[in-house]
């Protein structure tokens, strides 16, 4: 809009209304005596009365039409606002919701395990240069978290507290070689001990080694933590999803699809305290 009235056509028009308009005040100082200049005056000014008029009419509906637009611009900021505040609203609500499943589900392992003391925590960072998926936590020492604390979630195993400060942690999980859990075939019997392993690591598994051949374990049965170690007995831990014989030790290990989806999660539990806590007979190292 701006360039049309920097334009030669609007020019034209000023000039143009800006004669009708001397016009239009000689017609009626003229106006009183009736002479054939004031007739032939007004004979040539009557048209152009009538696109003054026109004129006036356009810019006086103009006006009007931006006034709408600025009415309708502020009526849309309002509802915008309105629309962002449900939305917060909603986000808030989902949260809550989220939160809520999040602790239902770990009522069975509270209920199964009344001396465990546990720390919810959230997923505040992750460690993109890690491929085995460490991660930080909003919770630290000033939350009771200690190094080697377990992380769980409601489905199994996540990791241990590798790095404590005073309001985050670190956490290294099951995918990485430095984790070792002792662990059992949870139908079986079976013993050996978990941990991550760099090969292993892009399918999201791990590796249950120092497996005995005599052993009866089978595709599809359940780890679980021993309690040797830095974590509790009976933590899940995955599904054996194929075994192999090591070449070098002559033993058999078995792969293991962890139960936590780890590149998912967002929330997790920490144990902070739980019976025999302390005992390292298989460690952990960062």
């Amino acid at each position: 809009m701006r360039f049309f009235f920097r334009s030669r056509q609007f020019k034209i028009l000023l000039i143009s209304i800006a004669s009708i308009v001397v016009l239009s005040v000689i017609a009626a100082v003229l106006g009183g005596a009736l002479t054939p200049q004031s007739s032939l005056i007004s004979a040539i000014t009557a048209p152009f009365e009538s696109i003054t008029a026109d004129i006036a009419a356009f810019f006086e509906d103009a006006g009007k039409r931006f006034q709408n637009n600025e009415k309708a611009i502020l009526e849309n900021a309002e509802l915008q606002k309105e629309i962002d505040k449900l939305r917060e609203q909603l986000a808030e609500y989902d949260e809550a919701v989220r939160q809520n499943e999040f602790y239902e589900n770990y009522l069975d392992i509270k209920d199964r395990n009344k001396d465990f003391q546990f720390q919810p925590a959230e997923i505040i960072a992750r460690d993109t240069d890690d491929p085995f998926g460490s991660f930080v936590i909003n919770k630290g020492s000033l939350n009771d978290i200690s190094q080697y604390d377990p992380i769980i979630t409601d489905a199994g195993l996540v990791g241990y507290v590798s790095k404590v400060g005073l309001t985050t942690s670190k956490v290294t999980t099951i995918l990485s070689p430095t984790l070792k859990a002792g662990a059992l075939d949870n139908r079986t019997g079976d013993s050996g001990v978990v941990t991550g392993d760099i090969t292993l690591t892009e399918e999201g598994l791990c590796k249950m080694s120092k497996l005995v051949r005599s052993g009866k374990i089978a595709v599809g049965d359940y780890v679980v933590t021993s309690g040797e170690g830095i974590f509790p007995a009976g933590l899940l831990i995955g599904e054996i999803s194929s075994i192999g014989n090591d070449a070098y030790t002559g033993t058999l290990y078995a792969n293991v699809t962890p139960f936590a989806d780890i590149s998912s999660l967002r929330s997790v539990m920490a144990i902070t305290y739980f019976p025999g806590q302390g005992s390292e007979t298989v460690t952990a190292n960062d």
